[in-house]
């Protein structure tokens, strides 16, 4: 049976696993930024979590996962992921548009539902932002041959792997840039200001650092 624990706790507990997969220190002012919170709520926040067995923080300031909380913090990330899944699988609701559904529909799904989400998609596939459960580390997506586009070879193709998915304005950018999960994109040039030019089958654009730095693509092998 699954333990009562507030919505505000399972955002926190997911945040901290999933910044830890992304190969993040987790500090306060991570969780600041992440959750959009202001800092002295995530102090408060962060002594409810200690208190109740779900955190340790130590003398270096970073925040640690507990067995208990770790627990917690994977089945919420689980949900939003198979969440995401049904409303693209299932629904046909587009990707840009998911993240933020399944951040509200994570909290109300029981262990019987889950488990019928889990029989019906698999636990291990990815979400269609093109992530798994837990987000990859840097190290890790590099070691699978990924890059970020704003580190691509100017001049080549690529096909979109996965993108970051946090942030709902910047799903709806690239979309309407036709960047989405397995889509060509071709590097045109790369400028002085660290934009990159790039043409996608929505055309030609140009992106900045910050968006481009976000998609992860891999280099189009030839046929």
């Amino acid at each position: 049976m699954r333990e009562a624990i507030t919505i505000s706790k399972e955002d926190y507990l997911k945040a901290i696993l999933e910044a830890e997969s992304e190969g993040q220190n987790v500090i306060p002012v991570t969780l600041s930024h992440w959750l959009s919170v202001s800092p002295p709520a995530v102090t408060m926040a962060l002594k409810r979590l200690k208190r109740d067995g779900y955190v340790d923080v130590r003398g270096d300031g970073i925040v640690r996962l507990t067995v208990k909380g770790r627990e917690i913090a994977y089945r919420t990330a689980l949900r939003h992921h198979l969440i995401e899944r049904m409303l693209s699988e299932i629904f046909g609701m587009e990707w840009y548009q998911i993240h933020d559904e399944a951040e509200r529909l994570e909290h109300a799904v029981s262990p019987a539902f889950e488990a019928r989400l889990i029989e019906k998609l698999g636990e291990k596939g990815t979400c269609p932002h093109g992530n798994s459960v837990l987000p990859e580390s840097p190290a890790q997506r590099r070691k699978r041959g990924l890059v970020p586009l704003s580190d691509a070879s100017e001049g080549t193709e690529y096909i979109v792997s996965s993108l970051y998915e946090r942030d709902p304005k910047l799903l709806l950018f690239l979309h309407e840039a036709g960047i989405s999960p397995n889509a060509r994109v071709h590097v045109l040039n790369k400028n002085y200001d660290e934009t990159v030019g790039i043409e996608t089958p929505a055309g030609k654009s140009t992106l900045g650092k910050p968006a481009a730095e976000k998609v992860w693509v891999k280099r189009k092998t030839a046929k």
